[in-house]
C-alpha cells in the first residue's frame, strides 16, 4: 500500500518500506512476499519482535553487510534497526518529537526525514528532508550533520554547512565513500563526500521539465524521490514527476533507462516500452539488475 522505499541484500532478498501498511516487507527471489516487522495498518512507535514491532509511515530501508535492516521511520521522525532476528530497536530520535538537534540516541533530533543509507564500514547516513540537511550516525546511535545549514533551503554546492540543499529525500552510497541525493525540491541530483563537500551531479536548481537528458545541468528532472549506485560508478534515479527511471554515468551522462516521460502506467517492457507511476524507492544488486518501487 504505497511501497517506497526499497533495498536488496546479498542473497537476492528485496526489503520494502511499504509506507501506508507502516510496514517492513520482505520479498524472496522466487517472489514470495512476506512482513517482516510491524502490522499492517496499525501505525504506532512499539520495538519488539517482528509483528509486534510498529512502525509509522515508514518511507526508506537500507542493509549493512551484517544483513542489519534500517529503518526511517519517517512520521516517528526516528532511526530504527532491524536485526537479522526480526529485532526492532529504535536507534535515534525521539518518537513524533521532530527537531534538528545533533546527539545521542533520543537526543537527537530529526524533521520528516525521507531517506537512509548504510555504507560498508557500517556508517548511516539520513536525509533530513524537512530540515534539508544530510546527517550522519558513524557511532551508535550519534547522529551529526554532514552536510547543509539548518533549517535553510537553497542549492549552494560547498562544503558542510556552506552548502544548501532543498527536501533531500532519497539517499545512497557507492561503496567507496560517496553519497547521491535525490534533491527533490531542487530537482537534481547531488554528490556528497565524507568529508561533506557537496556538488551538483546532474540537472539545474529549480528547473522543471519533462525528463530531458543531457550532460549534467543540461539534464532535466521532475521530483526525483530516490537514488541507488552500482559497483561501476553508475546512478539510478526514480524521476517519480516523470515517472520514469534515469542513469547517470561517471562521466555525468543523463539517460533515460525505462519508461516514458509523462506517461504513466503498468506495463512491463524493455526500456521505453516499460511504463511507471510514481515511482519513489530504487536499489541496485550485486549484478546490476535494478529493483524500482513504483508507489
Amino acid at each position: 500500500y504505497y511501497p517506497i522505499g526499497i533495498a536488496t541484500d546479498t542473497a537476492g532478498n528485496i526489503y520494502v518500506a511499504d509506507l501506508d501498511n507502516s510496514d517492513i516487507r520482505k520479498v524472496t527471489p522466487g517472489g514470495s512476499v512476506s512482513t517482516l516487522a510491524g502490522s499492517a495498518g496499525n501505525a504506532g512507535t512499539l520495538d519488539g519482535q517482528g509483528g509486534s514491532a510498529l512502525f509509522n509511515h515508514p518511507a526508506a530501508v537500507s542493509l549493512d553487510a551484517a544483513g542489519n535492516v534500517y529503518v526511517m521511520d519517517t512520521s516517528n521522525q526516528t532511526v530504527r534497526e532491524i536485526s537479522p532476528g526480526g529485532a526492532v530497536t529504535t536507534l535515534a530520535g525521539t518518537p513524533g518529537i521532530g527537531g534538528r538537534a545533533d546527539g545521542a540516541g533520543a537526543a537527537a533530533s530529526f524533521f520528516y526525514p525521507g531517506g537512509i543509507a548504510a555504507t560498508a564500514s557500517g556508517a548511516l547516513y539520513i536525509a533530513d528532508t524537512g530540515n534539508h540537511l544530510i546527517r550522519a550516525m558513524t557511532s551508535p546511535g550519534v547522529v551529526t550533520t554532514l552536510a547543509g545549514s539548518s533549517g535553510q533551503k537553497g542549492s549552494t554546492d560547498g562544503t558542510g554547512s556552506q552548502a544548501l540543499f532543498a527536501y533531500p529525500y532519497g539517499i545512497a552510497s557507492d561503496g567507496s565513500g560517496h553519497l547521491y541525493v535525490a534533491d527533490s525540491g531542487n530537482k537534481t541530483i547531488r554528490e556528497v563526500t565524507a568529508a561533506g563537500a557537496v556538488s551538483t551531479l546532474a540537472g539545474p536548481p529549480g528547473v522543471l521539465a519533462a525528463g530531458v537528458d543531457g550532460v549534467g545541468s543540461a539534464a532535466r528532472f521532475s521530483g526525483p524521490a530516490g537514488t541507488a549506485a552500482d559497483g561501476s560508478g553508475n546512478v539510478f534515479v526514480a524521476d517519480a514527476g516523470n515517472s520514469t527511471i534515469r542513469k547517470i554515468t561517471p562521466g555525468g551522462i543523463v539517460t533515460t533507462f525505462a519508461g516514458v516521460a509523462d506517461s504513466a502506467g503498468s506495463s512491463d517492457g524493455t526500456g521505453a516500452a516499460a511504463r511507471f507511476n510514481a515511482p519513489n524507492g530504487i536499489a541496485v544488486d550485486a549484478v546490476g539488475n535494478v529493483y524500482v518501487a513504483d508507489t
